[in-house]
Parts: structure tokens; sequence; C-alpha cells
């Protein structure tokens, strides 16, 4: 189902990812070199150090979380309705509801953090049951954030296996990714994405109506 629909369209996909990539380099870059420059006790310019912290603490809730919702949710719009107009549709569903859907991703990642801190499976294991959050918060407007996880957890139940049997199913994409440094992501990323909206769909079908 991804394939076929990416199929004709995949400039307007690369043009999209390359733009993700842009702002996580942007975003993360910068502060993860001076992490690790400050790890290996490396002297690192002070101010040059705040302002990458400023910029990724500011950075994340404000840009890229909401960019990573949008993505996700133009891949879904790619395979539901052929709407090809990925980088548009990034910026209108991320950045719609903004507040919303920003503490819903914020939620997810904190909830899933303190399980982590419990131990590291059932960190993983509420990763998968909350991962359908972001396409209900868009699907689903008039419920809070609180509601979309839960419904997430919901329609996860007796499926967490599968949606991590897919994410396996690309571990030779990912390697040709590494050996490409990097050049193949930008067809793997929305390849990802648009076979995880395609999962979401099916289990939306089973949710509504489990007998059809």
């Amino acid at each position: 189902m991804a394939l076929a629909s990416l199929q004709g369209r995949w400039a307007p996909v690369v043009v999209a990812s390359i733009v993700m990539m842009a702002f996580a380099y942007v975003i993360y870059g910068p502060y993860i070199v001076v992490s690790e420059l400050m790890m290996n006790h490396f002297q690192v310019n002070p101010i040059f150090a705040l302002v990458t912290l400023a910029v990724y603490l500011l950075g994340v809730p404000l840009v890229f979380m909401p960019l990573d919702l949008g993505y996700t949710y133009a891949s879904n719009r790619l395979l539901v309705e052929g709407d090809s107009r990925l980088t548009g549709n990034v910026f209108r569903d991320g950045f719609g509801r903004w507040g919303r859907n920003v503490w819903g991703l914020f939620l997810v990642r904190f909830f899933t953090s303190l399980w982590s801190l419990l131990l590291i499976v059932p960190g993983i294991v509420k990763f998968y049951a909350y991962s359908m959050t972001p396409y209900i918060l868009v699907d689903n407007p008039e419920l809070s954030a609180n509601e979309a996880i839960n419904l997430s957890q919901k329609m996860m139940k007796g499926h967490k296996f599968d949606l991590f049997w897919l994410g396996l199913s690309f571990i030779g994409w990912f390697i040709l990714g590494f050996l490409t440094l990097g050049v193949a992501y930008l067809w793997l990323v929305p390849y990802m994405y648009t076979s995880v909206a395609a999962f979401y769909q099916d289990l939306k079908k089973e949710y509504i109506n489990p007998n059809n």
C-alpha cells in the first residue's frame, strides 16, 4: 500500500524529507556536537554552548515536534487521499491546533520516559502503545491529548508486536542508508512513515468495526 501510494510522487516526498532533515540538523546538530565535546572534556565557548542549548530546548517543542506530527499525518494524507503536497501539509497539520498537538506529543515522551525509568522493556512497550497518538490527534480534534493517548493504547492492544515486526522489516533499508552516507534515508523515511500510516488505517478499520 505504501509503495503504491508513493509511486509517481517521489519528488515532493523527497523534498519534504529534505525539509524535515534540515530542521532536525539545525535543532539537534549543534546540541549533539557541543554535548559530545563537553563529555570528552574539550573547551567550549560558554555563550555558544548556551545558545545551542536554548535552540534545542525551544526548537524541539516549538518547531520539531509539530513538524514531526505534520510529517506523520502528511504521509497518511498521501496514502488515503493521494495528496502529494507533503511539505505544505507538514506545516498545516503540524501547526494546526499547535498547543494541543505539542502537549500530546510531550505527554507521550514524558510517559514513555517514566516507564523507561523502571526498565527498558516497559518503556519500549509503551512506545508502541502510544504510537498511534499523532494520527488520532489530527483525526479527532474533539479529543484532548490524554484521550488521544488512551485511545492509542486501546487500538494497539494486541498489535504492538505487529508494529515492531513492521519496523524490523526495514532493517535492510537502514543498512543501505548507512552505506550511502544517509542519502537513501530521503526515500526510506517517507516509505516507513507511509507504511505506518497504512498500519494505522488497517487498525482503525478493525477497531471501529471489528466484524468488517
